[in-house]
């Protein structure tokens, strides 16, 4: 059993240099004074300055942080009540057919949703940009919510929901008191996965983006076709350390409501 625990561990850790070196090597070369990523010359802070000097790459970076944030909360609250009613639908064979329609943007390529979001949006008569974008977003991070949300709703015991009906909670009150106090862990999951997905998502934007209006990954990704510019690998850096600051953050919300509701389940 041990000996099984240490081989265990060595394929993890095997398998997190695989998937941290190409980063960590993109981190190293951006404080290169050489230009370049195939010799190191050595340190400098040139490329974070061109970063942060840049206005253009300021203007983008605060429109990517809007639609993400703006997507993750639109798209929140529109998973916890969409997960509250895929809960309470009581014939099996329906809720199976709602929760199939949920994944289907979950497991659809991005290529086919960009592509099909482009279509619709041009039919309708929406411009490319802020809008589109958004849209596209919230729509592709709904189903995430839902998949993070109704895990706790189904873990949660009717009896609670029964006993604050029966001292005379209004439904209002069980929905904002009970439920969603109960199932607060998983939205805070799905708020911050949200998040991610929006940050990250290149696909999709790359087809709902007009004229004027731009992500941080499709300008990395118009960026790194122009040539091998340091600028790429400092702009990703300062994004992977974001990301990392969001990982711990969410953990650290998590925990701390964890401990919460642990001390009141023990009052």
């Amino acid at each position: 059993m041990q000996r099984n625990g240490k081989v265990a561990n060595l394929y993890l850790i095997i398998v997190f240099i695989i998937l941290y070196s190409p980063i960590f090597y993109l981190i190293y070369y951006s404080f290169n004074s050489g230009g370049t990523m195939h010799q190191f010359e050595g340190f400098t802070l040139d490329w974070y300055k061109e970063v942060f000097a840049d206005t253009r790459l300021f203007i983008i970076v605060l429109n990517t942080l809007i639609i993400a944030l703006l997507s993750a909360a639109i798209s929140t609250i529109i998973g916890v009540f969409g997960a509250l009613g895929i809960a309470h639908v009581r014939k099996n064979r329906l809720k199976n057919t709602f929760l199939t329609l949920n994944n289907v943007l979950l497991v659809s390529p991005d290529v086919i949703i960009g592509a099909s979001f482009l279509i619709l949006f041009t039919i309708v008569g929406i411009k490319l940009g802020f809008t589109s974008v958004l849209l596209s977003h919230i729509a592709f991070c709904v189903p995430i919510v839902v998949l993070m949300v109704l895990p706790k709703i189904e873990e949660m015991s009717s009896s609670l929901v029964d006993a604050a009906l029966d001292l005379g909670a209004s439904n209002w009150n069980v929905l904002t008191k009970v439920i969603l106090p109960y199932i607060s862990p998983g939205i805070l999951a799905g708020f911050f996965m949200a998040l991610t997905f929006s940050l990250d998502d290149f696909a999709v934007t790359f087809f709902v983006t007009g004229n004027g209006f731009s992500t941080l990954s499709v300008e990395i990704y118009s960026l790194a076709r122009q040539g091998i510019s340091l600028t790429i690998n400092a702009l990703t850096t300062l994004i992977f350390l974001f990301t990392i600051i969001l990982v711990i953050g969410y953990y650290y919300i998590n925990q701390r409501s964890l401990k919460t509701n642990g001390i009141g389940g023990g009052k």
